[in-house]
């Protein structure tokens, strides 16, 4: 258990307009060229830790997973695209000095192919998701932008993807 308290209730996820997801990760092609994948695997926890330390650059929330032992990577949850592409092309982020690297060693012909990196970015339109959370603490999509009482948002997920937050 990670500590954090759990009642017996249902929620889902309180997110108002478009939610922003980037899936980040990394595949282990040559499990013995350690060398090559374990510096890919510390720039990741180095660019979340930059971005714990300032949260005003929009990552609102982040979960690692495996989805086998060769492949690692990392669900983040962002406050908008636009921050999104701003720390993506920061001179002074970490992640710009990371791309430097592995666009020098692209162009030097010095990638071996021995580890593999991804991404995939989307921008979901309010109406477009949905989330039930049953005696958990928040996860995922609720840890980025809170918790609601799922009666709030409606019962069944049809009521919940019709949602729309109140005009402002």
């Amino acid at each position: 258990m990670d500590g954090k308290r759990v009642g017996a209730r249902r929620t889902t996820a309180d997110a108002h307009g478009d939610v922003v997801v980037l899936l980040i990760g990394m595949r282990i092609n040559r499990l013995w060229a350690v060398h090559q994948w374990l510096p890919v695997m510390f720039a990741m926890f180095r660019m979340l830790a930059e971005l714990k330390r300032a949260p005003e650059r929009g990552l609102l929330s982040r979960v690692l997973l495996t989805a086998s032992p060769r492949t690692y990577y990392v669900v983040q949850y962002w406050e908008s695209k636009e921050k999104l592409y701003a720390y993506a092309s920061a001179p002074d982020a970490f992640h710009h000095e990371v791309w430097a690297r592995i666009n020098g060693k692209e162009r030097a012909g010095r990638v071996r192919g021995h580890v593999g990196i991804w991404h995939e970015a989307y921008v979901v339109p309010e109406g477009r998701y949905e989330s039930i959370y049953g005696d958990m603490p928040a996860f995922g999509l609720a840890a980025a932008h809170g918790q609601v009482p799922l009666a709030e948002r409606g019962r069944y997920a049809k009521d919940r993807l019709a949602w729309r937050a109140p005009a402002s």
